[in-house]
């Protein structure tokens, strides 16, 4: 799914637009023992309520693609004859209404996952009449499709503080006591996926609220999936792959142009507004190192090193390679932090035999908030 086709599901958690009419689930302790049961409609709630626990299903939509938001497709044969696809096909054609299948999702969730605190696994069911573009492009509200999904969020349930508060009406101070509060999702998932804006059995799509959680386990015993490694990890190892491949033609130049060309590829498809998935490849990555000028033997250093962490036709997100909001240089005992359109003010020098970070300063330079002069 893309942040266009996310955007508008995203829009459907609201009380005036959804067809969600119950929320079911279970409590569960910390340990992973179901407290209780539920099965709640919607109409029972008060509309502040109802506002909040769809705010809760919105935010298992929320976060960046690849980072927070994850594809994990099915193979054919999973489509075909797996239980894990068969338990999510049927709870999405019972509207939730199989309690086998509930259980099932209930028991793949609790096995996987070990919380501090208890927790909510709540499901709801929405059945969205997807708008046409007439010919003029123009939003139409005819629908020739229907987009069936359920959306499945794990959210932990804390202890607030007890509070001290003041009454106007008898001019006096009074205890609030601790209540238990629901958090927003650790993670959660929708099945199917909403892709060119249609239902897409082979794809769910994955939230994490950490990026550099590890939610493998939970990927296999509800999806039989793979989970992609996650988005802190792959910044990790795509700069250590960097750094040892290129070796000692790791300079401060070639940083710049890797950082500058994935800068630039998430820019062009921003301002683009394309549909296609926003990826970089091991080859564009060898052109821009080869552009540098470093050695055809270092590349093909890098080329292994990035077949054998990710995969030799794995296309990769930019944005978990590197911040394109920020260039950094460290030291153990220095940090300076550029502004990346900047980045040329910053350079290396060798000065009779003394290595040095050189920041050209043409502009009003200041230390601790007093403003310095540099003399020649």
């Amino acid at each position: 799914m893309n942040e266009k086709e996310i955007a508008e599901i995203r829009r459907r958690f609201n009380p005036q637009k959804t067809n969600i009419t119950r929320v079911c689930g279970c409590y569960v302790t910390g340990s992973g023992e179901i407290m209780s049961e539920f099965s709640q409609p919607i109409a029972t709630l008060t509309q502040d309520e109802t506002e909040y626990l769809l705010s809760l299903f919105k935010k298992t939509l929320s976060g960046t693609v690849d980072k927070n938001l994850i594809d994990i497709p099915f193979s054919n044969a999973q489509v075909l004859e797996g239980e894990e696809h068969k338990t999510l096909l049927k709870l999405r054609d019972t509207a939730l209404e199989d309690e086998e299948s509930l259980k099932k999702i209930y028991g793949g969730i609790i096995s996987s996952v070990k919380m501090e605190t208890n927790y909510l696994i709540m499901l709801a069911y929405d059945s969205y009449d997807v708008f046409t573009y007439s010919e003029d492009g123009k939003k139409s509200e005819d629908s020739s499709e229907q987009f069936r999904y359920f959306i499945c969020s794990v959210c932990p349930v804390k202890s607030t503080k007890p509070l001290l508060s003041f009454a106007a009406f008898d001019n006096a101070f009074h205890g609030i006591a601790s209540n238990t509060a629901v958090s927003a999702p650790e993670f959660g998932f929708m099945f199917p996926a909403f892709d060119d804006r249609r239902g897409n059995i082979y794809d769910t799509l994955f939230y994490t609220k950490n990026p550099a959680a590890d939610y493998s386990q939970i990927a296999d015993r509800l999806f039989k999936a793979e989970m992609p490694m996650p988005a802190a990890d792959q910044q990790n190892s795509f700069c250590g792959m960097l750094g040892s491949a290129v070796g000692d033609e790791c300079s401060i130049e070639v940083i710049k142009e890797v950082h500058g060309y994935i800068s630039d590829t998430v820019t062009e498809h921003k301002e683009s507004r394309s549909k296609e998935p926003l990826t970089v490849s091991r080859d564009e990555i060898s052109d821009v190192l080869r552009s540098s000028g470093v050695d055809e033997e270092r590349i093909n250093d890098f080329k292994k090193s990035y077949d054998d962490t990710f995969g030799e036709k794995t296309l990769l997100n930019p944005k978990n390679l590197l911040d394109v909001k920020q260039f950094e240089v460290n030291m153990p005992d220095v940090s300076i932090r550029i502004n990346p359109e900047r980045s040329g003010l910053v350079d290396t020098r060798v000065i009779d035999g003394v290595k040095y970070i050189v920041i050209r300063a043409d502009e009003s330079v200041e230390v601790n908030g007093v403003q310095i002069n540099i003399n020649n």
